[in-house]
This record gives C-alpha cells, sequence and structure tokens, in this order.
C-alpha cells in the first residue's frame, strides 16, 4: 500500500525571492527604457516642429498655428498626450537639449518637464545631475526645485565652486557642504504662528523622517533621538543623531524654537567634543553638530565658535515653503552676512 502521507512543503522560500528579484529588475529596466524612448521620441517631434518654424517662414504667428493644428490631429490618432502645451515643451526640449545623446536614461519625461522651468542652464544642470544620483522621484525634484536647493547650497561657495556644483551636484568634501541655510521644513505641518515646542518639532521630524532625509541631502542615516550622554553623573539629550556615510562622521542636530544664543553653540560645542573623544572610532571623521534655529545672529556664531572652526555649524529653518521670492531675499540677505563676515576676517586676521 503506498504511502499516503502529505510529503513536507518545499523549501522554495529562497528560490521564489531570487525569482521575485529577476522579475522586479526586469520589470524597472523595462520601465526605464519605456520612459527613454519616451523622451527620445518627444525630443524627436520637438526637433520636426523647430526645423519645420525655421524652414524660412517669416510669420510670427506661424509657430502657434501649426502647433495648435498639429495638437489637434495628433490627438484625435494618439490621445491627450499632444496638446498644445505638450508639444511646446517638446519644442523646448530640442532647444535646450540640441544633443539627443545628451538626455540622461535615469530621468522620464515627467522630469524632463520639470527641468525645463528651470532658466539658468548651470541650476538645471545641478537638478538633473542630482536627480540621477539621488534617484529622485518627480516629486522630489520638484520640491527641490521650488525650495531654491542649488541657492542655498551655493550660499558661500566662490565661482569656481559653483561651477563644480552645477556639474557635479552635491559633492560631500568638507563639512560644511553638509549645511544649507536656510533648511526648509514645510512637510512638518507646523504652524508658522503661535507657540512652538521643540519637542512638537522633533517628534514632527522623526514622523515625516524620509522628507527630513531628503532635506538633509546625500548619505544619511538616522541613529537616534534624544540620545542621553552622561558627563561625571550628569544627564544630557541631544534631539537628534545621524551619521553620514560619505563624510564617516556622526552629526548631532539640536533644535531651538526660537533665535541662537551663545549658550547653544556651547551646548552642542560639549556635544561634539564628547562625541568625539567617546564615541568616534578610528577611520572615522570628526562629528559635525548643527543647531537649528528660527533666527541667527552671525556676531555671534563669529565670537562664539574658535577661529578655523569646521564641526558646529547653526542655521536657520523654516516651517514653511516660502515663496522664490522670499527665499531669493533670504539668500541674499544671508550672502550679504557672510560676504561682511568674511571682509571682517580679513581685515583682522587676529580678531
Amino acid at each position: 500500500m503506498a504511502d499516503s502521507t502529505p510529503s513536507s512543503p518545499l523549501p522554495i522560500d529562497s528560490l521564489y525571492a531570487q525569482i521575485r528579484d529577476v522579475l522586479a529588475a526586469a520589470r524597472g529596466r523595462a520601465w526605464r527604457a519605456v520612459n527613454h524612448e519616451m523622451v527620445r521620441c518627444y525630443w524627436e517631434i520637438g526637433r520636426l516642429i523647430v526645423e519645420e518654424e525655421q524652414s524660412g517662414r517669416e510669420r510670427a504667428a506661424y509657430g502657434a498655428e501649426i502647433l495648435k493644428a498639429l495638437s489637434r490631429r495628433l490627438r484625435a490618432d494618439f490621445g491627450r498626450g499632444f496638446d498644445r502645451t505638450n508639444l511646446q515643451h517638446m519644442r523646448a526640449l530640442y532647444l535646450t537639449y540640441p544633443k539627443c545623446d545628451a538626455l540622461r536614461r535615469e530621468l522620464s519625461w515627467t522630469h524632463y518637464r520639470l527641468l525645463l522651468r528651470v532658466e539658468k542652464p548651470e541650476t538645471r544642470a545641478f537638478y538633473e545631475a542630482e536627480a540621477v544620483a539621488s534617484g529622485w522621484s518627480t516629486r522630489e525634484l520638484e520640491r527641490q526645485i521650488h525650495s531654491l536647493l542649488f541657492e542655498r547650497l551655493a550660499l558661500s561657495r566662490d565661482k569656481r565652486g559653483l561651477m563644480d556644483l552645477a556639474r557635479k551636484g552635491q559633492v560631500l568634501q568638507t563639512s560644511a557642504d553638509l549645511v544649507k541655510d536656510p533648511f526648509v521644513l514645510e512637510f512638518v505641518g507646523l504652524p508658522q504662528s503661535g507657540k512652538l515646542l521643540e519637542t512638537d518639532l522633533e517628534s514632527a521630524l522623526i514622523e515625516k523622517l524620509q522628507e527630513f532625509l531628503l532635506e538633509l541631502g546625500k548619505g544619511f542615516a538616522f541613529m537616534s533621538r534624544q540620545s542621553r550622554i552622561t558627563i561625571d553623573g550628569q544627564h544630557y539629550f541631544i534631539d537628534l543623531v545621524f551619521y553620514n556615510r560619505l563624510t564617516r562622521s556622526f552629526v548631532l542636530i539640536d533644535l531651538k524654537a526660537g533665535p541662537l544664543t551663545h549658550q547653544d553653540l556651547g551646548q552642542m560645542q560639549m556635544y561634539v567634543n564628547y562625541y568625539q573623544r567617546e564615541i568616534t572610532q578610528d577611520g572615522e571623521n570628526p562629528p559635525i553638530g548643527i543647531v537649528l534655529c528660527t533666527d541667527k545672529n552671525e556676531a555671534v556664531v563669529r565670537y562664539t565658535l574658535p577661529e578655523g572652526n569646521n564641526q558646529i555649524f547653526a542655521s536657520r529653518y523654516k516651517l514653511y515653503l516660502p515663496t522664490e521670492e522670499e527665499l531669493v531675499r533670504e539668500i541674499q540677505r544671508e550672502r550679504e552676512i557672510v560676504e561682511r563676515e568674511r571682509r571682517l576676517s580679513e581685515a583682522d586676521p587676529e580678531g
């Protein structure tokens, strides 16, 4: 008589996981290939439109007329993706990227539509490089453009640094490269007016950790909140601790619900000293401390921190996404302060 005992389940978990990964990777490649071919197709349509417009036609209205007629016929044959606005974007794509080989395979048509809104070539090149290197979704790219990430990173760079930023994206070579001013934290959803508690801001940042990591930049990994350190029997708590794998250093962040004081900087100096002496291991770089505050006085920063400081930084934060005009004014104001402090330092090298 045959044994009717059910056989044990086959050990296929590992096999299934491998097949799933193969399928996911193939679908990802197929999706990117389809998107890239779509971008190349739209670039070719843009080229044909521009060449038709430039073929001796003199009437200024000709371009608008041909787009209107093309849109009507293409939508009838191929659907809604060929309205006049989209045709204008295709035309702009060709004019902005006259070499088809310059189009990045990693970026979709929606990425390029966002990039076409950026007027300055060097700024556009930065966002393009960062979108590829960081794998930004279109939503993330749009948010970074609207928050003027390039201008905030470019604040303290000289002309050569600006060119490197435009060509290579954000390259973390010094501790200062990690710091923006201001940080834009609109995603936490806290009101700008009214009494703000530091614990509320901390909790909101943890709840929106993915968005906060995007705002912080490249290479950050969250380590802990309210990290306790004990010095001579007394406990202190660091609001947020991160590790940056690119700079190979701990990044300590303290949140202040008001203007910066010299006590805030002194406290952060103590935290950084403790981490450097007790936590940092061989092969790692010195820790970096950032005090996030609603306002700061550059003179307080200058006279509190030691000369040549490259570990302690103070930055402002905003709880709403300012208009482009507001951010431009903020950045210009900050740039003027930085330049004034730089001139003072050069005039009084011992001061």
